[in-house]
Order: C-alpha cells, then sequence, then structure tokens
C-alpha cells in the first residue's frame, strides 16, 4: 500500500504527464493558470530540496537560493544562445557592453544536454567545497545559516555586475525557444507546467526513498544527537556532506524549471529575502515531513500570487501574521495540524460529559 509521500508524488507524475500529452493533442488550456501552477511546482521542489537537509538533518540554510539562482541563469544561457542564433538578435547586456559575441564560458550551452551536465557539476562543485570546508570545521546552528546567507548576498553583489555576461542588473530575458517550443505558444506553458509537476513527483520519491533508507537514519541521528555519534566513532561529515549536494542539486532543478516559466531571471533571485522566503515554506508546511514541505510552498506561494495582486502593499504584514501564528500554535508547521486539531476535537467532546458526572 502507497504511503502518503509516495501517493502525492505519483499524482504529481500523472498529472504532469497528462498536462503533456493533452499539449501535444492539441487541447487548449489556460497560459496563465500553466505558468502558475508550473512555478508553484518550481518553489515546492525548492521547498523540498531545504526540508530535505533541515528538515532530517536540523540544517539550516538560508542562502539556498544561491543554488536555486544557479540553475536559473545556466538555463537563461542556455535560452539566449538558443535565441541569438534562431533570430541573430544580440541580448540587451551584449548591446550595452558593445560586445559582438557572447562570451567563451556560453559555449556549448546551445545543447540542453550539456546544459543540464554543467547544471549539476557547478551545483556539485559548490555544494562540495562549502559543505566539506563547513562541516569539516563543525560549523553548525546560527553560525551556518549566517554564513550560508552571506554567499548567496555576495553572489547577489557579483551578479549586479555588467561585464559578467549574465545580464547585470537588468538580468537575462527576450528568450524565443525551448525544446523547438516557441514561447507565444500555449503548447509550450502547459508542456513546462507538465514537465515541472513530473520532475516535483520524481524528487518527491526519491527523497522518501533517501529518508527511509539507512543514510536517512543516519540523517536523523545526526539531527537528534551529532555529537554521540562522533562519540560512537561515526564520522558525520560525509553524511552531512551527501545530504547537502543532493539538497543543492534539487534546488538548481527548480531554478532550472522556474526561469523558463517567467522568462526573465535578474540578481533579485539572489535576494536574502528568498532564501528566508524557502524557510518559511518548510516552517509553515512542516519540517521532516517532505510534502508538507510542498503543501507549505504551494499555500503561501498561492497566497503571495493572489494577494499581492489585490493588496500588495499589507502581503508582507499577512506573512508576518501568518508564521507568528504557525509558530505560536503549530511548532511544527500544517503538519502538525491534524494532532492539534484532534486534541481540540476530544477536549469539546469529552466536557459535556465531565459537567454531568456527579
Amino acid at each position: 500500500m502507497l504511503r502518503s509521500s509516495e501517493r502525492f508524488a505519483v499524482i504529481f507524475c500523472l498529472a504532469g504527464s497528462l498536462l503533456v500529452i493533452a499539449s501535444f493533442l492539441g487541447i487548449e488550456t489556460s497560459t496563465y493558470l500553466m505558468n502558475l501552477i508550473g512555478q508553484i511546482a518550481a518553489f515546492s521542489l525548492l521547498a523540498l530540496s531545504l526540508d530535505l537537509i533541515w528538515g532530517f538533518c536540523g540544517i539550516l540554510s538560508l542562502g539556498h537560493g544561491l543554488y536555486f539562482a544557479i540553475g536559473g541563469y545556466l538555463v537563461a544561457m542556455h535560452l539566449v544562445k538558443v535565441a541569438f542564433e534562431k533570430t541573430g538578435t544580440p541580448p540587451d547586456f551584449m548591446l550595452f557592453m558593445g560586445w559582438e559575441d557572447l562570451p567563451a564560458y556560453y559555449f556549448g550551452i546551445e545543447s540542453f544536454a550539456y546544459l543540464l551536465f554543467v547544471v549539476i557539476l557547478v551545483t556539485l562543485s559548490i555544494s562540495l567545497i562549502f559543505g566539506y570546508f563547513s562541516f569539516r570545521s563543525r560549523v553548525t546552528g546560527v553560525y551556518f545559516a549566517i554564513i550560508t546567507q552571506a554567499l548567496v548576498y555576495m553572489a547577489m553583489l557579483f551578479m549586479f555586475r555588467n561585464d559578467t555576461g549574465f545580464g547585470g542588473n537588468n538580468g537575462m530575458t527576450g528568450f524565443s525557444e525551448i525544446f523547438g517550443l516557441n514561447f507565444r505558444e500555449n503548447k509550450t506553458a502547459t508542456v513546462l507546467c507538465g514537465i515541472s509537476l513530473a520532475v516535483l513527483g520524481l524528487s518527491l520519491l526519491g527523497c522518501k526513498k533517501l529518508v527511509d533508507a539507512p543514510l536517512g537514519r543516519f540523517m536523523r541521528a545526526v539531527k537528534e544527537d551529532e555529537s554521540r555519534l562522533r562519540f560512537l566513532g561515526f564520522d558525520t561529515v560525509y553524511v552531512k556532506l551527501t545530504a547537502w549536494c543532493i539538497s543543492a542539486i534539487l534546488a538548481a532543478i527548480a531554478g532550472l524549471l522556474y526561469v523558463p516559466q517567467v522568462g526573465i531571471i535578474n540578481p533579485r533571485v539572489l535576494s536574502p529575502e528568498l532564501s528566508i522566503e524557502i524557510a518559511v515554506w518548510v516552517a509553515i508546511g512542516g519540517r521532516g515531513s517532505l510534502v508538507g514541505a510542498i503543501f507549505g510552498a504551494i499555500v503561501v506561494s498561492g497566497l503571495k500570487f493572489v494577494l499581492t495582486g489585490l493588496v500588495p502593499e499589507l502581503w508582507p504584514f499577512i506573512l508576518a501574521i501568518l508564521v507568528v501564528a504557525i509558530v505560536i500554535y503549530l511548532p511544527n508547521g500544517f503538519s502538525d495540524g491534524a494532532k492539534v486539531f484532534g486534541s481540540i476535537t476530544k477536549r469539546l467532546v469529552s466536557a459535556p460529559q465531565r459537567k454531568l458526572e456527579p
């Protein structure tokens, strides 16, 4: 019998597959709705990546936007080069800098297979180096969170430079096609949405298998009492490093899925606010439940899309009230909701009985 995580994974995969099939059958869908669902699916994958290390290893990262941006910027490079080769129109940053051609590091990026290889290689290299020295130095808790946020802030300042070949403060846009599909066609939005849902489902299933495996039990042990594990002779560095690198790759894939659906990327994606918001999604949904992190991302992102259109000036206050309420009444997010609701119901049912007792 499938457990809840596996059931949701199957639902996401089936929904994504049906959308892709429907697009090639010519069934019309709402482009706006497909973009909205696809973006939320990418955010859900991003929340899942953080929950893997925070919920199961106890490692809070406030800089996961870095890996999200790596995937986003690399797929933007792919889309920019494809557009440049197809249309002959140079991107804005080339005109601004007076360049006649793209920088040398764009070589081969027009191949999607090569793009995937570079995304994994760059993400793995950065996360491996940063994670190894941090975990080997036993940097933990709030100090680790501060360092991750400093890292993402440093990356944001670098990306604001106009001479990097990544668009500077204006970012990268002007994409024309992906997988040979024109961005102006409704089919493209549906395909990207379907792929995002399917990848989310497969990632959820993979994470569930991981946390149920022996490595997952070691991750929980690290979260509960890392010092005791070290005292017993276990090297916790490689357990944490493995989880950290897998989490980083998932975040990069989320960025790779997100950018084609919004049609632009700029240094704001590296702002500390986004990385903090990822932690808020996981905290609201419930750490250590996988599905809870996805649910938190869906709820908060959905509310943000709606309320920033209706009352944009009130959204930060609404989010703050929601976070405070969750922390006070549901310490482990919505995953505690059923337990708290059951406890309240039990008290309400038993109260009249106590009054009738002599």
